[in-house]
């Protein structure tokens, strides 16, 4: 991984149950962005969903926008935009637009769209899905790029058209696609040169997919003259940390069984797979949350780097513990996790050891140099005494 500077974030439905206050769960959504911004974290990327009653946002532009206005560094993308319900010239314009308000902080994250009911209510047949993202993702790189494009497909039509205005960020936003256990996400990435978000990469399986399909990408990449590079790679998966493994469990008590309610109901063979076990071994065996402290967090991590070169890894949001111990946890994790991962205590920790292997000599020269002064300034009053002065 060289010096390169290992980043953080989050990737956010989000999450919030139906006994929650609406208005309240999408103010709380910002105030996490704007706390993850002052914690120094890199990126938060915000979904895209429009039904199941659980994962409340429908425009990730709109939330971006909004967390525009409340921070100062972190960056902001759409986690994911779901191509295949806009027509490509509109999501062009919005992310165009939303590149100049972030003054370039924006990144575009695309996928196929994850809850099948989103496309039926739209009348999309789900096995078009991945198609038409392929067809619309093509076009948008087109009109971000400065062409006029003109384009007929059985879903949109385009005739000479262009964008308004030129991107912000030359020669435009950065671009990452979602990736599951499928190839699917590797086929965008590979055709188009883009990066990769990789989610449930904390479960067995989902590293095996990760590393799978991120070689895939590379190599469909190399087909189309690509060099991907693997500081665009993000890992994602769900944790929350505490002072101790035993205060996490406690924390995650607050929320987690609703959230693992749904979240199974979504997932084939789920509720099945999980018949039977408590919230917590649930979310651990099937999922590979990190329930536990920091130290729990870099070693999963690091057991991943172990794996798979990757440039970032991603929290999965979820809101398990109340807002005071969900600040916390991402709290711990910014103070004793990312230090490590980034290596950034380094140099500190080198100028510690010094001081501590040297501590005799050290103390021998601060005792030499008071008593230089004392000397000084007994030399000083003497000379004063005497009329020397």
């Amino acid at each position: 991984m060289g010096n390169r500077r290992f980043r953080s974030g989050i990737f956010s439905a989000p999450f919030y149950p139906v006994e929650e206050h609406t208005t309240l769960a999408i103010e709380r959504e910002l105030e996490l962005i704007q706390w993850l911004d002052r914690l120094d974290y890199d990126e938060a990327w915000l979904g895209e969903h429009h039904s199941g009653g659980f994962e409340i946002m429908s425009s990730p532009e709109l939330l971006i926008a909004a967390a525009a206005e409340r921070t100062k560094y972190i960056r902001l993308g759409t986690g994911v935009i779901s191509l295949p319900y806009h027509h490509p010239l509109t999501v062009a314009g919005r992310i165009v637009q939303l590149d100049h308000m972030t003054r370039g902080r924006m990144m575009f994250g695309v996928g196929p769209g994850a809850l099948p009911v989103d496309a039926t209510m739209m009348g999309i047949n789900p096995d078009h899905l991945r198609e038409r993202l392929m067809e619309s993702l093509g076009v948008i790189i087109r009109l971000l790029s400065g062409e006029t494009v003109t384009a007929k497909t059985d879903w949109f039509t385009l005739d000479q058209a262009r964008l308004n205005i030129e991107p912000y960020t030359q020669p435009y936003p950065e671009i990452a696609a979602a990736s599951t256990f499928s190839p699917s996400g590797s086929r965008v990435v590979g055709k188009y040169g883009v990066g990769m978000l990789c989610l449930g990469a904390l479960q067995i399986e989902g590293t095996d997919a990760a590393v799978v399909n991120w070689r895939l990408a590379n190599e469909l990449a190399a087909e189309n003259g690509f060099t991907l590079d693997p500081a665009n790679l993000r890992l994602t998966g769900p944790m929350h940390i505490a002072e101790t493994r035993e205060q996490a469990e406690a924390d995650v008590r607050f929320g987690l069984e609703k959230w693992l309610d749904y979240f199974s109901s979504i997932a084939p063979g789920m509720k099945a797979k999980i018949a039977g076990m408590d919230a917590i071994t649930a979310v651990k065996s099937t999922y590979g949350a990190v329930i536990g402290t920091p130290d729990d967090a870099i070693a999963r991590i690091e057991e991943l780097r172990g794996k798979l070169d990757f440039g970032c890894f991603l929290i999965f949001a979820h809101h398990w513990a109340d807002w005071d111990r969900t600040k916390k946890s991402y709290d711990l994790f910014a103070r004793y996790v990312l230090p490590k991962l980034r290596r950034s205590d380094r140099v500190r920790r080198q100028s510690l050891q010094f001081t501590l292997d040297n501590g005799e000599m050290i103390s021998k020269a601060l005792i030499s140099s008071r008593n230089v002064i004392f000397e000084q300034h007994a030399a000083e009053r003497a000379a004063k005494a005497r009329g020397d002065g």
